[in-house]
Parts: structure tokens; C-alpha cells; sequence
């Protein structure tokens, strides 16, 4: 009988690390580097609702706003024609200068609140800021005529009489600008969430995940 040419390893040997090893049980459930991201799609979707509406609602603001303090476009009449009294002036692209900028410091102001609530990103946040703000921007538009001069501008012409300068309609020539709320959302959103939004932990950083060992 020979003895054995290995012999048995002590009581407290430990094993060489293996650094394929696998995890111990139940590793991952729980673990803060392997949470699920974010609240949940539910409550993602339930706070761009909210975004969405909130939007289409403050559009009433821009509204109000761009009925007031948009410049007035004077028309004049001569019983036959009715056409533009001051032919050299830019009141009309004033108007839509006004809807362009009050709608971009609106979506400064959408951008900032969501990020100031929310904190991060998603696409349910990026969906929301974009149709809530061309919603908003429809309902600014609506409201602004409705509450501007009367669009029957013969009407109009008939009733101050002739030679009697009176305020065109108020429109908005450059449709484009519906849109101005949404890109100045997002864009200022997109740059908040880059800048200041918290990162997704690295699980490779875990003290859990094995290390290969160095030389």
C-alpha cells in the first residue's frame, strides 16, 4: 500500500479563484446594479399622460398670450377693395415671430418642470413633450383667432365704414411655428437629461461580479 502523491488539502484551504465561477444563488435579485430600471412602464405612462395634458392645457396660456401681445395689423377700406394700410410694415411677421417665441420660452418651461419632477429620460417623457406641445400649440392657435377680430373682414370693413382703418384677423402665416414648442421641449430636455441625469450603475463595477485576477 503507497501513500497517496497528493496529499489532502487543510481544513482551511480555499480553492484557487475562478473567475468564471458561477454567481452565488439568488444573486441579481435585488441587487442594486441589476434593479430595474426607472419606475416602472405603468408609471411612465401615467406621468406622460399627465405631461401631455398639462401641455395641451398651458397651450390656453400661450393663447391668451399671443392674443395680447401680438401687433395688430391695420386694414383699410374703400368700398370696393380692402387691403393693407401701411403696405411696407411687418406686422404680420410679427405675429408669427410673437407665437414662435413665446412657444419656444414654453417649452423651456415644459423641459425644465419634467425634468425637475422626473429627473430622467424615456421615451414615454420624449413622446409626451412632442404631442403636448403640438397640442398645445393647436389650442393656442384656435384661442388666438377665436379671441382676435372677427375673420369676416368684408363685415368688418362695412361696419367702421370708409377710409376707417381697422385690425385684420389675427393669423399665423408660417405654420411651422405649431411646432416650435415641441422642438425647444425636447431639445432642452435632451440636454438636461445628458447633463444632469443620474447614470445607470455598471454591474461589471459590482463587488459581486467575479474579478480576474491580476498577474
Amino acid at each position: 500500500m503507497t501513500a497517496p502523491l497528493n496529499p489532502p488539502p487543510p481544513p482551511n484551504h480555499q480553492p484557487p479563484h475562478d473567475a468564471w465561477q458561477a454567481p452565488p444563488a439568488g444573486y441579481g435579485l435585488g441587487h442594486p446594479g441589476f434593479e430595474e430600471d426607472g419606475p416602472g412602464m405603468k408609471t411612465e405612462l401615467r406621468e406622460a399622460a399627465v405631461v401631455t395634458v398639462a401641455m395641451a392645457v398651458a397651450g390656453l396660456l400661450l393663447g391668451v398670450l399671443w392674443w395680447w401681445l401680438a401687433p395688430h395689423v391695420p386694414l383699410i377700406s374703400d368700398d370696393t377693395t380692402v387691403y393693407l394700410k401701411d403696405t411696407e410694415g411687418e406686422q404680420a411677421i410679427g405675429v408669427d415671430g410673437t407665437f414662435t417665441l413665446l412657444a419656444l420660452a414654453l417649452g423651456l418651461v415644459s423641459a425644465l418642470a419634467v425634468f425637475l419632477l422626473r429627473r430622467r429620460g424615456g421615451i414615454a417623457l420624449v413622446v409626451a413633450l412632442t404631442v403636448g406641445g403640438i397640442l398645445g400649440s393647436l389650442v393656442a392657435w384656435r384661442l388666438g383667432v377665436w379671441l382676435g377680430p372677427t375673420q369676416d373682414v368684408v363685415a368688418h370693413a362695412k361696419e367702421v365704414g370708409k377710409g376707417v382703418a381697422f385690425d385684420a384677423p389675427l393669423e399665423l402665416g408660417a405654420k411651422g411655428a405649431l411646432l416650435a414648442w415641441s422642438v425647444s421641449a425636447l431639445l432642452i430636455h435632451l440636454g438636461l437629461t445628458a447633463l444632469f441625469a443620474p447614470r445607470d450603475p455598471d454591474p461589471f463595477d459590482s463587488p459581486y461580479y467575479p474579478q480576474t485576477p491580476q498577474p
